[in-house]
């Protein structure tokens, strides 16, 4: 049986004007992420990441931790929505970035106004009345997220294991496939990913299953402060 390991990123830069950086903290959890792996002694044939600088920056860090020599290949498929694109359709007047700042600056809680409205935005994505509006609908998404894991286990062959350093919403699509969530519900799991979280999904000439969701115990014990989830 072969193996499919769905990190998702360390913590980027959420409410920065540059979202796709790792922060500090991003970095260090990468790192503590492949030291677990490393002390597991976890087999890797393959090391895949999407196109985004944060999904670069994670997998550098853990491979050096990790003390693997393996060159990521970048896949597009396993790429976040656009998360700024989703915030200004929902309000349009957050094209200017300095507004939403200006917005967020007033806010008795910050985190949770970023948190309130992004909710919103996600929410009016998945409703699916506004698609054509999307570059990229949630259906789309969804089956763009699917393909880039079918076609990467297909290419793979039996019994081989791959890192695959991709983003929250790539995890959620699949594993809502996988357990056959329904949309509305989705992003519950989505929300509660941690960053450089692990998802195992496990396959062979049977299918495809989901063996472990979120999993990140290395960031328990002495590490529990680097538990992040945006």
């Amino acid at each position: 049986m072969g193996a499919v390991y769905l990190i998702r990123h360390g913590q980027a830069s959420f409410g920065a004007e540059n979202y796709d950086q790792l922060s500090e903290t991003g970095y260090i959890q990468a790192r503590v992420l492949g030291e677990a792996l490393k002390a597991r002694q976890t087999k890797v044939d393959t090391v895949i990441m999407g196109t985004l600088a944060r999904h670069q920056q994670t997998a550098e860090t853990c491979l050096k931790a990790l003390g693997s020599d393996l060159v990521p290949t970048r896949i597009p498929g396993f790429n976040e929505f656009d998360h700024v694109e989703l915030i200004v359709r929902h309000t349009p007047r957050y094209a200017n970035h300095a507004a939403w700042m200006e917005d967020l600056a007033t806010a008795p809680d910050p985190h949770r106004a970023i948190q309130d409205m992004f909710g919103q935005a996600v929410a009016r994505w998945l409703a699916g009345k506004h698609d054509h509006e999307y570059a990229e609908s949630w259906p789309a998404f969804q089956q763009r997220c699917i393909r880039a894991l079918d076609s990467l286990i297909q290419d793979l062959g039996p019994s081989k294991t791959a890192l695959v350093f991709t983003s929250g919403g790539p995890v959620t699509a699949i594993c809502q496939h996988l357990l056959h969530i329904p949309d509305e519900h989705a992003f519950r799991l989505n929300w509660t990913l941690a960053n450089c979280g692990i998802t195992k999904v496990v396959y062979s000439d049977r299918g495809h299953h989901l063996s472990t969701l979120n999993e990140h115990a290395h960031f328990e014990g002495p590490h529990r402060g680097l538990v992040t989830y945006r």
